[in-house]
């Protein structure tokens, strides 16, 4: 009988750290997931901070929600499996990208609160924050940028997390930014002021 795959994989350790990678970055890496309802805010946070950050010389990336379904994860659904496996495999892509000394901002939903533990759990020992971009349905509706609620509610589309599916709002993130309340430049010093704070960069005037 031949034995489960897995028992024939033997991970290669790199002769490279993370510690070697981070110095020659010049700052830490770090996983900082923005979740939230569609329409919250958090492909344009994420990737306004990604454009601060370049102006700061701080290499980071976005891992973003519709992004990653167009390639990575277009074989996934809406379904509450589909949407678990989904933030599976972006938090272990995120995870080698922070093994490789990024500061990665991954812009998904995770509406579950199970697979949030999940990222959580898989970051153990890594620097990793959970940013809530809080803001209220109706606010997100009114927003709407991609149509979507309009479609949820006239039936063209099903499963829209908030409208047919479960949102379940995070009990103890690293942040809350209410992004219904504050405009997108005083959101975005929100995330630095909290990155400078947990020492993933260093206070740089900015270039420009």
């Amino acid at each position: 009988m031949s034995l489960p795959r897995r028992h024939n994989i033997f991970p290669s350790p790199s002769s490279v750290s993370t510690a070697d990678r981070e110095l020659l970055n010049g700052h830490s890496g770090g996983l900082i997931w923005f979740t939230g309802l569609s329409g919250s805010g958090k492909s344009t946070l994420a990737h306004t901070v990604e454009e601060k950050l370049h102006s700061l010389c701080v290499r980071s990336y976005v891992l973003d929600g519709d992004n990653i379904r167009t390639g990575l994860n277009k074989d996934l659904g809406l379904s509450p499996e589909d949407r678990k496996e989904n933030v599976r495999r972006i938090a272990e892509v995120a995870k080698l990208m922070v093994d490789a000394g990024l500061l990665v901002f991954a812009a998904f939903i995770a509406p579950y609160k199970q697979s949030r533990e999940y990222v959580s759990k898989l970051m153990a020992g890594w620097p990793y924050y959970e940013v809530y971009l809080k803001c209220s349905v109706e606010r997100c509706a009114k927003r709407d940028p991609k149509g979507l609620y309009k479609k949820a509610r006239t039936g063209k589309i099903t499963n829209l997390t908030g409208i047919s599916a479960p949102y379940e709002e995070p009990e103890h993130p690293s942040l809350i930014i209410e992004t219904d309340k504050l405009g997108l430049q005083q959101s975005v010093d929100e995330v630095i002021r909290f990155l400078l704070k947990q020492g993933l960069i260093m206070k740089v005037e900015s270039s420009g």
